[in-house]
């Protein structure tokens, strides 16, 4: 390329965000609620959209209407949404349980953990980062304490690195 189009294009090229497809792993559950979500926005919120746009088109002057303005600055980052949700569905992975190893800690288990200071014991389900939900007990796997436990047995202690310190960990029971 020679002369302007060169140096647009190559500004252009260097200012667009590098995309890298990065498989996410899900359950089968996780995987419908991002469907459902992809077809909310496009079957509801989209359609909401261009009606505010077509009417505020419809009171005239569009360059002086900051409702027209607003709605597609808000079509804009419907669109952007949109367009994340549907990368991450094309990139998603379905866990398969059936060929997970029962006997260690591994994503999707069910782990009783008892804390060896104070006796404690709690239980955690260990799920893909966007299905966590510490109040229905399922904490990411990339956690701190998700990570600790990873590939331990029953029986195993586990010492792990919270924001409050070193916490030691004994593994009571793994289930799925």
């Amino acid at each position: 390329m020679k002369g302007p189009f060169k140096r647009v294009f190559h500004s252009f090229s260097n200012a667009m965000p590098q995309i890298m497809t990065k498989n996410k792993y899900y359950t089968p559950e996780g995987l419908k609620k991002l469907k459902d979500e992809l077809e909310y926005l496009e079957s509801v919120r989209r359609p909401e959209i261009s009606k505010q746009i077509a009417e505020a088109r419809d009171k005239g002057d569009l360059s002086e209407n900051a409702e027209y303005d607003a709605a597609k600055n808000e079509q804009g980052m419907l669109e952007l949404q949109i367009s994340k949700l549907q990368e991450e569905i094309r990139n998603a992975r379905l866990i398969d349980e059936s060929k997970m190893d029962a006997s260690k800690v591994l994503i999707l288990s069910t782990v009783k953990i008892k804390n060896l200071k104070n006796n404690a014991v709690m239980s955690y389900t260990l799920v893909p980062e966007k299905e966590a939900n510490l109040k229905a007990g399922k904490i990411s796997v990339s956690s701190p304490i998700a990570r600790g436990l990873l590939g331990k047995k029953v029986g195993d202690q586990a010492e792990i690195d919270v924001p409050a310190g070193k916490m030691l960990f004994e593994i009571i029971e793994i289930s799925r």
